[in-house]
């Protein structure tokens, strides 16, 4: 592995709209039972899918907005090294993740997560998607690269 390797994330357009298809009709599905068990008069249920579309619809909204890197928080580009990762925000801030970091890459090869303790002690998650990369090669290339932290 060279000294320093940098990567440029890009949206993940094509994975925004897997989320969508996926979000969008849960969360219609769960709101539409909140309205029968509502008016059926079995309010306890309707509470319960209620919390679970909303809760549904949070997580789907900030899935999707994570993935166009609209959220400050959002890693827009990484820089890797034998020694600590540099994530740069897109709030303008960066974060470098020293210590206790870890690389888990799922089985079907489509995204990988970063964890690790900043410089202030704080620990820090990650989630990275194949479509943030420009290219597939480059996201193999950071995996490899990131395999030392497995």
């Amino acid at each position: 592995m060279a000294k320093t390797e940098h990567y440029d994330l890009i949206q993940d357009r094509r994975g925004m709209m897997w989320d969508i298809t996926l979000y969008v009709p849960t969360v219609a599905g769960l709101a539409t039972g909140t309205m029968i068990f509502w008016f059926d008069q079995n309010q306890n249920l309707a509470y319960l899918l209620l919390f679970l579309a909303c809760f549904f619809f949070y997580q789907g909204v900030h899935r999707v907005l994570g993935r166009l890197m609209l959220v400050p928080t959002s890693p827009v580009a990484i820089d890797i090294s034998k020694k600590q990762v540099l994530l740069q925000l897109r709030n303008g801030k960066k974060t470098e993740l020293v210590k206790d970091l870890r690389y888990f890459s799922d089985f079907a090869g489509k995204s990988f997560g970063l964890t690790g303790m900043d410089l202030l002690g704080k620990k820090r998650q990650f989630v990275f998607h194949k479509g943030q990369f420009d290219t597939e090669e480059s996201f193999k290339k950071i995996g490899a690269a990131l395999k030392i932290y497995a």
